[in-house]
């Protein structure tokens, strides 16, 4: 199996344990860390583009992961992060992290924002290295080891 393909299967694996699990997440401190987890990838490159921002925005509007959220509020959520990391990065980051670190200490849901995060970063067809570094920094912060999702 090519990496290409690992990758694909990995996110499609992601992708399926996240849809049967995020149900069981419904609270603010998961609905917050996942969007700004959205937001992170966005921003891998260091700027979030009008077409991942919005590529994203129609991800959580219309995914079959997030039913059980009000996805108007988790779209809001979305967009405020996206303003704080662009309005300035190193800070927009720094309170993006804090967001996300919230569910630390509860691992089931720590994964599903990682899975989360490999999902977005995957949904382009491409999972490139500065999406791959954020990745396992959002692992890191959530004290989970970033190998366990292949990163």
């Amino acid at each position: 199996m090519g990496f290409l393909d690992k990758l694909k299967a990995m996110g499609a694996q992601a992708s399926k344990e996240a849809q049967d699990g995020w149900s069981r997440f419904n609270n603010s401190a998961f609905a917050d860390a996942t969007m700004a987890a959205c937001a992170l990838i966005g921003a891998a490159d260091g700027k979030i583009d009008q077409t991942e921002r919005s590529r994203t925005a129609q991800f959580i509007t219309t995914s079959d992961k997030l039913k059980a959220f009000n996805v108007s509020d988790m779209r809001d959520k979305y967009d405020r992060y996206c303003d704080k990391i662009t309005a300035d990065f190193d800070f927009g980051k720094i309170e993006l992290m804090q967001a996300i670190g919230k569910v630390a200490g509860k691992p089931e849901q720590a994964r599903a924002v990682v899975q989360l995060a490999v999902v977005i970063a995957n949904s382009d067809g491409e999972f490139d290295e500065k999406e791959m570094g954020v990745v396992r920094e959002i692992a890191q912060a959530l004290k989970l080891d970033p190998s366990e999702f292949n990163v």
